[in-house]
């Protein structure tokens, strides 16, 4: 799976599946909110057969890429 980095601060991460549907994205976003550091997480698919989803993470107080990885662990078990 390709994962492109369109944005990364200190509190936001903006990221694109490649070739990915809303499955994985509403999987990731879900599990994101569990963690309290989150302000901010959704995803946009502007047309599902032929636009990859785009996801934003804003938090506060922990990094978005530490966010993120712990949400994907979480989601492996």
């Amino acid at each position: 799976m390709e994962i492109k980095v369109l944005e990364l601060t200190k509190e936001r991460i903006k990221l694109e599946f490649v070739g990915k549907s809303h499955t994985l994205a509403n999987a990731l976003v879900k599990e994101l909110w569990n963690d309290k550091a989150t302000v901010v997480a959704g995803y946009n698919l502007k047309h599902p057969q032929v636009d990859n989803p785009v996801l934003i993470l804003e938090t506060k107080g922990k990094a978005p890429k530490k966010v993120l990885l712990d949400a994907i662990s979480s989601l492996e078990k």
